[in-house]
């Protein structure tokens, strides 16, 4: 009996387009998660791992959405191929079906470690843009989400003992968010 076909799709970002991924395919289920890719701790990720059986096919666009470094791809794919579950990459025209041959496992390893040094040469070239934007005065770094007033009160009502977790729930803003803003406040 032929398994499911189980899509999964990655964005790192929430404006970015997650439909063209898999566009076109015939998929049984797809898995989504707007996430980074730096760690394999994902809600669909984990989802999809639970939801995988033998002779489903968990088919992906290219492994740096499955995974940015090769020791979590690796373990990634050996983890599902284990359970009986191919894995697809359409992009690089890859299947794993857990018998691969060296060659798959060769082919696994050096285009896992081009996606990882791919990623780290676009890093560098962040970080050396930003460097040179700085030296200009042209980069401000990131806009700041609150407005100074706004941020003024969300220190006002901290100091005042409201937890963190319910004001970042308040103001549309991560935990850490909030903690940059009180140690910014405490700086000035």
């Amino acid at each position: 009996m032929a398994g499911q076909r189980i899509g999964y799709v990655r964005v790192s970002t929430l404006d970015q387009n997650e439909k063209r991924q898999l566009d076109g395919l015939v998929l049984d289920r797809v898995f989504t998660d707007r996430a980074s890719g730096r760690d394999t701790a994902r809600p669909q990720l984990a989802e999809l791992l639970a939801f995988a059986r033998d002779g489903d096919t968990v088919v992906v666009h290219s492994m740096d959405r499955l995974a940015r470094n090769l020791d979590d791809l690796r373990a990634l794919v050996q983890r599902l191929t284990r359970k009986g579950v191919r894995v697809e990459f359409v992009k690089e025209h890859l299947l794993f079906t857990g018998e691969d041959s060296p060659m798959a496992n060769l082919m696994l390893s050096v285009m896992g470690a081009f996606a990882e040094f791919e990623r780290a040469l676009i890093r560098e070239r962040q970080r050396e843009g930003i460097a040179l934007a700085k030296q200009r005065g042209a980069y401000k770094g990131r806009k700041k989400i609150l407005t100074p007033e706004r941020a003024a009160e969300l220190v006002r009502r901290a100091a005042s003992g409201i937890p963190k977790s319910v004001l970042a729930g308040e103001y549309g803003i991560s935990r850490e968010t909030v903690y940059q803003y009180l140690r910014q406040a405490t700086l000035s």
